[in-house]
């Protein structure tokens, strides 16, 4: 069976910002993160993407930015030596109240419907409680990165009502989450 791996993207992949990421100018991989998607991929793994781009919804993005930002992404990984089986993204604001925009878990079933996989135990890695949140109601393991949001979560994980939150395993970045992921130790 082969293995899979579900992430954010921004503050996981790349660099995040308050001001939302608006076009390919603004994007910028964190050092480190498309190695580690390459690797990943090295050793097996489907890798896919599920990410809020509530700045469509907004207005302050056009889909076409978004498209050319994956673009992007894809080639910049490919160019690295590995394959991102596919980008899924929620373009909605949260008032919307849809089923794709984490935390609910829409993004990901919709990345198991697409590639018929079960998603119990599949690593979904992200920086944010809604990332945490969404993994859990879809039956995946959580891991939470420092980077982007990371710290600021990692600190509200001790107060968060669901238990099962307080155990999240915590990594430093990407990098990290991959080598977990291949040989099942953290750094």
């Amino acid at each position: 069976m082969t293995p899979w791996v579900i992430l954010d993207r921004d503050g996981v992949i790349n660099a995040d910002s308050d001001l939302f990421i608006k076009n390919l100018d603004e994007w910028r991989p964190l050092p480190g993160s498309i190695d580690a998607i390459a690797r990943l991929c090295h050793a097996g793994f489907q890798v896919a993407v599920a990410t809020n781009q509530s700045g469509v919804g907004r207005g302050l993005i056009a889909p076409e930015a978004v498209a050319a930002i994956h673009r992007e992404l894809e080639r910049l990984v490919v160019a690295a030596g590995g394959r991102i089986a596919g980008i899924f993204f929620c373009p909605h604001m949260p008032e919307d109240g849809c089923d794709c925009r984490k935390p609910r878990p829409g993004l990901l079933h919709s990345i198991a419907t697409q590639f018929a996989i079960e998603l119990a135990g599949i690593p979904a890695i992200g920086d944010s409680l809604r990332d945490l949140e969404a993994a859990l109601a879809a039956g995946c393991q959580p891991i939470l990165v420092r980077t982007g949001n990371g710290v600021k979560t990692e600190c509200a994980l001790a107060s968060h009502p669901d238990a099962r939150l307080h155990r999240v395993l915590v990594l430093d970045d990407l990098a990290a989450a991959a080598d977990f992921l291949l040989t099942g130790q953290s750094s």
